[in-house]
């Protein structure tokens, strides 16, 4: 079990960047809302403590250093509602995919919309909770598996479904897995404090209007399931990322398609977490030399 209660990963007013243990005010429980935390020194995976040396806070960044994180794990089709909406049969086993590390994103980032993704509508939001693995995990039971749990975040599965659908060959990822798709954070919530991952309300707005609002007791595969599901023949490793799936809700489900802009505003919401906000951005390509 951690020593942290709700990890931040922050860049403090004397301009280093730390791990942390938020300090919330009490009955706060939103990590986006966090001015100062304790600084921890070690390992987040192994060995570390809480010091008493407090940093303020002066801005978030992912909850995890790139070095730190493994694999991007996600799944697809995860929410019953969603599924439906997708005209999409319930799936017998979990639907994965992989996200490459570059995707991730912190709470606050813009999302970046290179000029490929600018060619077609469909740009789309995701809110979903994320589990990271704590530890080493291999055939796993589910009864056992939350155990494997550092902590709980929320994010952002930014997709365009163009490329996702049509021009991706039948493969997902070249339309998910663009630089900066994958806002996450604002921290990560121990598996101490969140004992049940599919009792939380979990929802996305867009520009102040809500637009996803459900559950994750609506998940086909619950937390653990997918856990024990996914260690079966295959190790999971200290700073794997599982997004878990988004709720019904999403802008290609709805009619007409609500595709997101440039210079819309998405903030998706995870309860006992927090929110992350980012801004839509159309970039244009880098000039070749």
């Amino acid at each position: 079990m951690p020593a942290f209660s709700r990890l931040i990963r922050f860049l403090s007013k004397d301009g280093r960047t730390y791990y942390g243990d938020a300090i919330l005010p009490y009955g706060v429980t939103d990590l986006a809302k966090v001015a100062q935390a304790n600084v921890i020194k070690g390992d987040i995976f192994g060995k570390h403590d809480v010091t008493e040396q407090v940093a303020d806070v002066k801005l978030l960044l992912a909850p995890l250093a790139r070095d730190d994180v493994r694999t991007v794990r996600c799944l697809g089709l995860n929410y019953e509602q969603h599924a439906k909406e997708s005209g999409m049969p319930i799936p017998k086993y979990p639907v994965l995919f992989y996200k490459p590390v570059t995707s991730l994103n912190g709470p606050f980032d813009n999302i970046p919309v290179p000029e490929l993704a600018q060619q077609a509508e469909g740009l789309d939001y995701e809110c979903e909770l994320v589990a990271v693995i704590g530890k080493e995990a291999r055939d796993v039971p589910e009864s056992k598996a939350l155990e494997y749990v550092l902590g709980y975040a929320v994010g952002n599965d930014v997709s365009h479904r163009e490329w996702q659908l049509r021009r991706g060959g039948g493969q997902w990822a070249l339309g998910k897995g663009f630089d900066g798709w994958a806002p996450w954070g604002p921290g990560l919530v121990s598996s101490r404090i969140i004992k049940d991952p599919q009792a939380l309300n979990i929802s996305t707005n867009l520009n102040g209007k809500t637009v996803q609002q459900s559950s994750t007791k609506d998940m086909i595969f619950g937390v653990a399931q997918t856990i024990a599901f996914l260690s079966w023949g295959t190790t999971l490793l200290p700073g794997d990322l599982i997004f878990t799936g988004t709720p019904q809700g999403v802008g290609s489900g709805k009619k007409p398609p609500l595709w997101l802009r440039d210079g819309d505003v998405v903030e998706v919401g995870l309860e006992g977490v927090g929110t992350c906000v980012n801004k839509v951005e159309h970039v244009k390509s880098r000039p070749k030399l």
